[in-house]
């Protein structure tokens, strides 16, 4: 593999490309179409800003999101984020050598529904399963110890310097935490967790495992080795990583009741929406329903969003879901209230 090199992210061409894909699906966004409009000017400034050693992240923006659940999202600025895709984009080799086969975010045809179908396949041919979580994630990765393992692929001493000055900024405490939105926020993380997953296959033998960030399953043969592999990984995840597992979220259980995970309860040879998603999935469709009575959106906007939004519960098994929410609409038009 070759050594990651600033000289491959400070040049006219890496930003270029990382510019268009930090662009994808937000051209209308606030300063992406100004900057695209100058897009030569605009990478030659920011290169030689990098160059010189002048860039410095701006300020992020920060807002809110209830869904799936409560969080604060930050916001770099467009060309930082520019940055951004072009340092992920020359450390990618290094997140792939370290990434376990069964790691789903942040990769090339992967995902989270990629997951839930791997988990489902595990489910086949193990009996018990232990769900693991870590608390407060982002926030609590230690800028030592994640720096400590990307050492040795950051030996260019002016990439290294790159990489400080994005996790400089968007810290609640000094030399922990990573902004929940940024892109190397995301590389980032997993990749802090990829060792997670090598303690797991090397040291406790987990036979079948499937990660999607910080959301953890391991399947095994019965309940005491599962139960015996949670309070292991609690430890070694405290002592090694820094981090702290939720006890309230670890689940010890066997298949045949369900496998809580992404939002989807997996069984071996079936797919449901959980609870939660069901309320949400009925709660996207009233929010659609009330914007075209009140003629925000057009019937064919409607119809196109409602659409996605039933697409997106295709992906577990909700055939009769879909159509009793749909007669549900067609025979009462009016709100209905979440749940």
């Amino acid at each position: 593999m070759i050594a990651p090199s600033f000289d491959r992210v400070a040049a006219f061409a890496p930003l270029r490309r990382a510019a268009l894909r930090a662009a994808r699906g937000h051209r209308t966004g606030r300063g992406v179409a100004s900057f695209l409009a100058n897009l030569e000017p605009e990478i030659l400034a920011l290169e030689r800003e990098l160059r010189v050693g002048t860039w410095s992240p701006r300020p992020l923006t920060t807002f809110h999101i209830r869904e799936p659940k409560p969080r604060i999202i930050s916001a770099a600025d467009f060309r930082d984020r520019v940055v951004h895709h072009a340092v992920c984009a020359e450390l990618d080799p290094v997140f792939e050598a370290h990434a376990d086969t069964d790691s789903y975010a942040c990769r090339p045809g992967k995902g989270s529904h990629a997951a839930v179908l791997r988990a489902e396949a595990h489910a086949r041919h193990h009996p018990w399963f232990v769900k693991l979580d870590v608390r407060h994630f982002f926030e609590t990765i230690p800028h030592d110890g994640l720096l400590r393992r990307l050492a040795p692929s950051l030996r260019d001493r002016r990439l290294r310097d790159v990489v400080l000055r994005i996790l400089s900024v968007g810290q609640s405490t000094p030399g922990t935490g990573l902004p929940i939105g940024n892109l190397t926020s995301q590389h980032f993380g997993n990749f802090y967790l990829s060792f997670l997953d090598q303690y797991a296959r090397r040291t406790l033998r987990v036979p079948a495992l499937v990660r999607y960030m910080d959301d953890v399953l391991w399947f095994g043969p019965d309940k005491a080795t599962v139960g015996g592999w949670a309070i292991l990984a609690d430890e070694w995840v405290t002592r090694t990583l820094g981090l702290t597992l939720k006890p309230e979220a670890t689940i010890v259980a066997p298949v045949h009741v369900g496998v809580p995970y992404l939002g989807f309860r997996i069984w071996p040879h079936l797919v449901r929406l959980d609870a939660a998603r069901v309320r949400r999935l009925r709660r996207r469709l009233g929010t659609l329903a009330r914007l075209r009575a009140g003629c925000a959106l057009d019937d064919d906007g409607a119809q196109r969003r409602a659409g996605s939004v039933l697409a997106w519960a295709s992906h577990a098994d909700t055939l009769q879901l879909r159509r009793r929410i749909v007669a549900d609409r067609r025979d009462d038009p009016k709100p209905r209230r979440a749940g």
